[in-house]
């Protein structure tokens, strides 16, 4: 398997929290022109979402709002493209009624009358086609094929056809971006291109945890990065870099702080081949309103010079 040029993946996640319509407006262009330049990247990871109404719902609408339109996803990879940006294309499951997809969840087994796996895993096979059709005819560098659906990971068959499925239409490498502390649970990392998942490790915690990850990494044999990372600019987060329901006084120090742990840590670790941090937004603010707020986003934050000093650090290795 070919993989794109520059190995190190100086990258950041982009849009997620748009609906249908945001990412073709004008503000959108900006935003993913200012994330280009304020944090040199040079990639970039397209996530958008799309709803299923239940964790026990085995349709999974992605054909309408307020999953972004097609045009919508086109436009994005043409333009990231035009700014040298190689390009990760994410479409991700959620429940409309809240609950967290690591949920989404069926018997075993069979049961008449009851939603099945196999119902679910037509759906989703379905979505993921589409998209990763979308990210062939656009000449995206990378294809993310699920997000954190920890419930869903010990369905190894259903996971090994449809990357199978996905092979046939898209040519280009191909991850899995499991939930933090899973790493080890997934038994069919043999079948992607790369190992990926959720860095929201406390910020005292990062040794023990890349030791883990390590150990997974050896055994497949497969480059790893950080499919996200990130932590809210808020009193505590950094501790609890996964809690988005954290409440508290804005810290831009508490996010800063979190990221130096994560990049001293994992320069120490030559298999961390990069990141795709947590997030950046399609309605892109003005630099001093975001930065009294306590969300993930980097903008006009402390984070954001740190994000590129490391950036610039790695790439000019």
């Amino acid at each position: 398997m070919n993989q794109p040029t520059g190995s190190f993946k100086a990258g950041m996640t982009w849009g997620w929290d748009g609906h249908r319509g945001d990412w073709s407006t004008p503000l959108a262009e900006r935003s993913l022109a200012a994330m280009a330049e304020e944090l040199d990247i040079n990639w970039v990871t397209l996530a958008f979402g799309a709803l299923q109404d239940t964790p026990q719902s085995t349709r999974i609408h992605f054909d309408s709002a307020p999953t972004v339109a097609d045009e919508e996803v086109r436009r994005a990879i043409r333009q990231a493209k035009g700014l040298d940006l190689h390009v990760c294309l994410k479409p991700v499951v959620n429940v409309k009624n809240g609950t967290w997809r690591a949920h989404i969840n069926f018997f075993d087994i069979d049961v008449p009358c009851e939603p099945k796996w196999s119902d679910w895993f037509r759906t989703y096979t379905d979505f993921i086609l589409h998209y990763a059709r979308i990210a062939e005819e656009e000449g995206c560098d990378l294809y993310c094929i699920g997000c954190e659906m920890v419930s869903t990971d010990r369905r190894e068959a259903e996971w090994r056809e449809l990357i199978a499925r996905v092979r046939e239409v898209f040519h280009g490498p191909i991850t899995y971006n499991c939930d933090k502390y899973q790493e080890g649970q997934v038994k069919w990392w043999d079948a992607v291109d790369f190992i990926s998942s959720s860095g929201y490790y406390p910020v005292d915690a990062w040794e023990e945890n890349l030791d883990r990850i390590e150990r997974v990494v050896q055994a497949y044999g497969k480059p790893f990065f950080f499919m996200e990372a990130g932590c809210m600019s808020r009193v505590g987060s950094e501790f609890v870099p996964n809690d988005w329901s954290l409440t508290g006084q804005p810290s831009q120090e508490a996010q800063d702080a979190f990221y130096r742990a994560m990049f001293a840590a994992c320069e120490k670790r030559p298999w961390v081949e990069g990141y795709m941090l947590w997030d950046w937004p399609a309605k892109l603010e003005d630099a001093a309103e975001a930065a009294d707020k306590g969300d993930y986003y980097v903008n006009g934050k402390k984070a954001a010079a740190t994000i590129r000093s490391h950036y610039r650090k790695q790439l000019n290795k």
